[in-house]
């Protein structure tokens, strides 16, 4: 079955599908975000440590619109990244983003294990995100377009990710504020 998908894909294709996997995975956060708030973030309050609470309560308000400015933000930086990655064969900081989103699976796994409850974006990560995540890795590998090393190497440009994304929440919330008591 590998041997017919790696047939069937390009490397070029699999890079560019990074952005096809990183929208659906993130179509579920956008989608999911508000009413799972809504349905189940007292329950969730009463499970996270208390020193979580207050950063819980401000994330528990965002709007899906604004979480979608973030990943606006994201998948702009991501363009030319892929670009990069697909059509000049500069996979560094490509490598470095698919590090982190890989990592980033893990992060939704153990926040639904925490809390006991599927979260927004555990869906995408497992189905989509996981196996994209691998299989791209084993691709670049086997081919020797990268070494393991890369996966190490190419991790600090998946932190810059960090700041982008915090960036993008506050933008969100400046471009887009919270609904008024006579909005909602």
């Amino acid at each position: 079955m590998l041997h017919a998908l790696n047939d069937a894909i390009s490397i070029t294709s699999l890079i560019w599908l990074f952005l096809a996997a990183f929208m659906l995975h993130d179509f579920e956060e956008i989608i999911r975000i508000e009413p799972w708030f809504r349905k189940h973030a007292d329950d969730v309050l009463t499970r996270i440590p208390a020193a979580l609470h207050k950063d819980f309560i401000n994330l528990s308000r965002m709007t899906s619109s604004q979480f979608a400015v973030a990943v606006c933000l994201e998948f702009i930086l991501f363009i030319p990244v892929t670009y990069l990655a697909a059509e000049r064969g500069f996979y560094l900081p490509f490598i470095g983003f698919n590090v982190m989103l890989f990592i980033h699976v893990f992060m939704h796994v153990g926040q639904a294990i925490y809390v006991r409850r599927v979260v927004p974006g555990v869906v995408t990560a497992v189905l989509i995100t996981l196996p994209y995540s691998l299989y791209l890795f084993y691709r670049l590998l086997d081919a020797n377009l990268i070494d393991p090393m890369d996966l190490v190497y190419g991790a600090p440009f998946g932190l810059l990710l960090v700041p982008i994304v915090l960036a993008g929440h506050r933008l969100g919330e400046l471009l887009v504020p919270y609904p008024t008591s006579d909005e909602s």
